[in-house]
This record gives structure tokens, sequence and C-alpha cells, in this order.
């Protein structure tokens, strides 16, 4: 798939809730992986998320939080 390509894809309400929840749910997955590689604690029933450091992990969570802003403004937009 084209990296550099913009896609408009049609969601129902309720499935736009459903991607957004998703996407902060990687983001917070992701935040929670960096603070664990820096201090070694975590919430319980936490997975760390595969990366090389606390660096690539919060890197990885901003990216999900553009898309997730991106999103939302787009919904906001729509209303």
């Amino acid at each position: 798939m084209p990296h550099d390509k913009e896609y408009v894809i049609r969601l129902s309400g309720h499935d736009l809730g459903q991607l957004i929840d998703g996407l902060e749910a990687r983001a917070t997955a992701w935040r929670h992986t960096a603070v664990y590689l820096e201090t070694g604690s975590a919430p319980d029933g936490f997975l760390i998320e595969e990366c090389d450091d606390a660096e690539e992990a919060r890197r990885i969570a901003d990216h999900y939080k553009r898309i997730l802003a991106t999103v939302m403004e787009q919904q906001k937009q729509q209303r």
C-alpha cells in the first residue's frame, strides 16, 4: 500500500467510534511501553509492545496521536 497516497474512507458513526477507540488503545499501549522501558513499572495486565527503546515507543505513540487528531478533526468538521 502506498504510504504517500491519501484515502477517503466512509464509516458509520458507530464504526468511527470503534476506530477511534482502537487507535486510542494502541496509543496508550505504546505510551505504557515507553514508561515501562524508562522506569520498569507498568499497569497491571499491561503487555509491553516490541520495540528497541523508549524513544521508539514514544514515536509510535505520537504517530497514533497524529492519526487520531486527523480523524477526530474530520469528524468534527462533518458534525
